[in-house]
Order: C-alpha cells, then structure tokens, then sequence
C-alpha cells in the first residue's frame, strides 16, 4: 500500500468562534506525525475535521492528500475511548465497520488480525469481561481491518497505565508501519517515542520540535529520547503559559 501525504491549511470557526488556525499542517506519507499543544486549542478539532466527522467547525481551508485523489474511504480513526459496542463480543467489535456498511465480514482476516494484536483466546469475550488494554486492543484490530492508507489517532493509549500504553505504542508502531499516521497527544514521552515529525499546535499557528534520532518505536530509556521529552515538556509548559 503506497500511502499518501496530507495538507491542511486554513482556518476553523463555529459560527463566528475562532475554534484555530491559520495554520498550514503537512503530514508526510508513511510516517507518523506526532501533534502536541496545551489542551482547548483545537487538536481534536483538527482530527474530527480530517476525517470528515465534525458537522458544527467550518475550516476556511482546504484538506487535501498529497497524491491529489479523494479522502474518502481512505481514513481510519482511533479514538481516545474505544467506543466498543458493549452487546458485541471482540470478533463482532473487529466487524463493525463492515457490518455497518452492508458489506460481508471477513471473518478470517478478523480472525489474523485478532492473533497479530494477541486477543486469540478472547475472541467470544464482550467488553465488560476484558481489561482496559484489551479493549484498546479491539480498537486497534477494528483500526485495522479498515485497512485504510491514512489513520488518525486521537490520544488512543492515554487511559492506559505506564506498562500497557507502552505496550501499545509498541504494537501500534508495528502495525501500522507504512501507513500516514497523524496522532494527537498530550504525553511528550509519546511523542519523543513514535514520531517522525513533532509539532506543536499553538493558538499562533504550528511550532516544529526535531524528535530524537532513530527509527520508532524508540527505547523508553534512550538518553537522547529522554532528552527530547524533557525539551518537549518544557516547550509545551511554555506554550501552555
């Protein structure tokens, strides 16, 4: 799958709000963009925008792949709550984006892409009989039976505790590899860990900080990784005040 870049520039309003911008945001093809700022600024905004979701912001503006063809069926997005149907068990949950469209589930790459994110033994459980990570895990495996060349994330990891989001940063960054990722977070650490591009988003516009060197997901105790989550903390209290 060749995965295409985005360009987002304009400026959002509800009504006659300023909700962000002017900004002028490119997200490189087949890596992962990591967007930062303090909270109220319009990050999530951004994402909703992207993918086509949000009926009251109006971007002045123009969202666009870099390879000139249509947005449409090529998003996935990953959000914050896993938003798992709770009378669904986690084969059904990896289904839905099928189910919902009218189209034949394809039970036997459910069932692969349920082994690579490690739920084999949990298929017929629902929810309420799974842990906080293996519910993000469920989301992850719906993400990818989208099989979409973009995927947006929207802080999907942060409910989770220290060992279980590391985990998933881990297995995120694997299962994802080629795909235009654009994730919003709040946790610099995250960002120093899995991105090729960090930005920070500001009321004034966008702000780049250079991640660390080598290749995601980088090692939580890289001294250069720490480094750069310091300096990213510190930029971002800046922001913040």
């Amino acid at each position: 799958m060749t995965s295409p870049g985005l360009h987002i520039r304009g400026t959002a309003r509800i009504g006659d709000t300023h909700v962000f911008g002017p900004l002028d945001l490119t997200v490189a093809g087949g890596e992962w963009t990591c967007l930062l700022g303090p909270s109220g600024v319009g990050k999530t905004t951004l994402l909703r925008l992207v993918a086509g979701l949000d009926r009251v912001t109006t971007l002045d503006g123009q969202i666009a792949a870099s390879d000139g063809k249509p947005l449409q069926g090529r998003l996935a997005l990953m959000a914050q709550s896993d938003l798992l149907m709770p009378w669904l068990d986690v084969m059904g949950n990896t289904l839905l984006g099928a189910r919902l469209r009218g189209e034949r589930p394809d039970r036997h790459r459910a069932t692969d892409v349920l082994a690579r994110v490690g739920l084999s033994d949990h298929v017929h459980k629902t929810p309420g009989q799974l842990s906080g990570g293996q519910r993000q895990r469920v989301a992850l495996a719906r993400t990818l039976m989208e099989d979409r060349a973009i995927v947006l994330l929207d802080e999907p990891f942060s409910a989770l505790d220290a060992r279980t989001r590391s985990q998933m940063q881990d297995l995120a960054c694997d299962l994802l590899a080629g795909r235009t990722v654009l994730m919003v977070t709040h946790d610099p650490a995250e960002a120093a860990r899995l991105g090729d591009t960090i930005l920070i988003m500001e009321p004034g516009g966008l702000s780049p900080f250079a991640p660390p060197p080598g290749a995601a997901p980088r090692p939580i105790d890289d001294p250069a990784t720490l480094t750069a989550q310091a300096d990213l903390l510190t930029r971002l209290r800046n922001s913040a005040a």
